[in-house]
């Protein structure tokens, strides 16, 4: 059986990356994002896989166009196996009497809000396809686990997330959806070129830290899509070993 999956955010790196993973690992996998130039490079790249890949784009903040996206995934493929909600932005770091009702709102209605509509309806679509079931993974953070400076939209959407993974991964036990949570820190991508340059430290001192190549977080992350459904990855932490996350400061 042919596997279907969707990864969110699937235009630039980490989403990109993944879902080019998953084409190289033989399965058939739906590219979404806001602009879909970006997706249709991002499926250009992958080469020789590129025919098992579909751009479908879609901005999962809008609870309509995520409705749309997995309708077009039922009528072309029938079925869906694999959800990466990948799709996050960040805001720039600020304390939190500085950041306006809309960046928040903005960062909560991608964050959390997209990722909840996403898996909302991979729930419905692997409960109710035959065979029963599928895996969702949800991209956490080291944020998850504990703040940067002046990230509090971001921080609290992806303490959220984990809420959000605890609770499906219960809830999918009767339909054989196995959910879990991959939490990054510091993968070499555009959104953390700047901390080649330096960035805040918790002691107030701003300081360049160490990156880890983009194979690290797929290579981990293609491990839990093969687990067969009864076995599950609930937290996978993948992060820079030097990274300022383990310790005091």
């Amino acid at each position: 059986m042919n596997k279907i999956a969707l990864v969110t955010g699937a235009g630039s790196g980490i989403g990109q990356g993944c879902a080019t993973a998953l084409l190289k690992d033989g399965w058939n996998v739906v590219f979404t994002g806001r602009r879909i130039e970006a997706l249709n490079a991002a499926i250009a790249a992958s080469g020789e896989h590129a025919p098992r890949a579909l751009a479908v784009p879609s901005d999962v903040a809008d609870e309509a166009s995520v409705a749309a996206l997995f309708e077009t995934i039922r009528q072309r493929f029938g079925r869906l196996d694999l959800l990466f909600n990948n799709a996050g932005i960040s805001l720039p770091s600020k304390p939190p009497d500085e950041v306006g009702g809309d960046a928040w709102r903005q960062a909560v209605g991608t964050n959390l809000n997209g990722a909840f509509y996403c898996l909302a309806a991979a729930f419905k679509l692997m409960r109710e396809q035959a065979p029963q079931g599928g895996r969702i993974i949800n991209n956490g953070s080291i944020s998850a686990h504990a703040p940067r400076p002046g990230s509090i939209a971001y921080t609290a959407t992806k303490h959220a997330i984990s809420g959000l993974t605890r609770a499906a991964a219960l809830d999918g036990r009767r339909f054989d959806i196995a959910v879990g949570q991959i939490d990054i820190g510091n993968v070499a991508s555009e959104m953390t070129e700047r901390m080649t340059r330096g960035v805040p430290q918790a002691d107030g001192s701003v300081k360049p830290e160490p990156r880890m190549e983009l194979s690290a977080v797929t290579d981990t992350f293609i491990a839990m899509t093969r687990l067969p459904l009864t076995a599950n990855v609930l937290f996978m932490t993948v992060m820079a070993t030097k990274m300022p996350f383990v310790g005091r400061g």
